[in-house]
């Protein structure tokens, strides 16, 4: 069993108007392990993919007090490659596109980077298990040999990140949004995917906008995020009961004092 726990997490992004450090986090608390599918929900600007990027290491986000520890060791001071070695995975918004290497390329190369150098995976193991992902996520076999996410529509790249996903194995997945600008037949895929992960050996943390991903992918628990905390946990309920009276109607609730507005994330 892994734990991935963020503690009293304050982060802090550059104003690119005013050049000023913003604080976007202000007090994150969360622990979970593996076995478990968490999901966080909350409105625009809110931090949510503040909290996925901090995870992974994006250099933009400063951390300004509290930590973040993978089974009790601190990752601050870790690169991402580092983090990713130790099982972090991140599926993006907006993955990245990167000319002159072929998905199959990536995919074995990342695969090979979580093993040690005297067992890297051979050819034939690799594509046999590629053959069957592929399978899993409808996706055509000419999809490896097209450069990582160039050209591809939104849904071929959300696809593109749980086939990586399934050929990694990480201990934990952030999903940053993989549901947004999915037709309902992608989003079953791609929820098919996640599912076939789940167990023992694997946690994922899902920040969504929206209920409908969580009827597909059935989280553990939900937590809700406003102005930088998180303010509310609960069930799988949690999110029926936010898709049917919103953010407002909890924000009153709650008494909180937060402006349901969009800002910088």
């Amino acid at each position: 069993m892994a734990i991935l726990q963020i503690k009293d997490l304050h982060v802090a992004v550059e104003d690119e108007e005013t050049h000023q450090q913003k604080e976007i986090l202000k007090g994150v608390n969360l622990k979970m392990q593996t076995g478990e599918i968490h999901a966080i929900m909350g409105p625009n600007g809110t931090g949510k993919s503040t909290l996925s990027q901090t995870i992974m290491g994006q250099p933009n986000y400063h951390v300004t007090q509290g930590d973040i520890l993978l089974n009790g060791e601190s990752i601050l001071e870790m690169p991402v490659d580092e983090r990713a070695r130790k099982g972090l995975f991140l599926a993006m918004q907006y993955p990245a596109e990167i000319q002159g290497v072929t998905n199959a390329e990536f995919l074995r190369a990342a695969m090979n980077a979580r093993r040690p150098k005297d067992d890297q995976i051979s050819i034939m193991d690799f594509l046999q298990e590629l053959d069957q992902k592929l399978a899993l996520l409808d996706m055509k076999e000419s999809m490896t040999e097209r450069y990582l996410n160039e050209g591809f529509s939104g849904g071929e790249k959300k696809r593109n990140e749980i086939l990586q996903l399934l050929m990694i194995k990480p201990s934990f997945a952030i999903l940053d949004e993989i549901d947004s600008g999915l037709d309902i037949d992608a989003l079953k895929v791609v929820s098919r995917g996640v599912n076939s992960m789940r167990g023992a050996n694997f946690g994922s943390l899902i920040i969504t906008h929206y209920q409908r991903l969580l009827n597909y992918i059935v989280p553990d628990t939900v937590h809700v995020m406003m102005g930088g905390r998180i303010v509310k946990d609960g069930g799988p309920e949690l999110a029926k009961k936010l898709e049917a009276e919103g953010y407002a109607g909890l924000r009153d609730e709650l008494g909180l004092k937060v402006d349901l507005v969009d800002e910088d994330e």
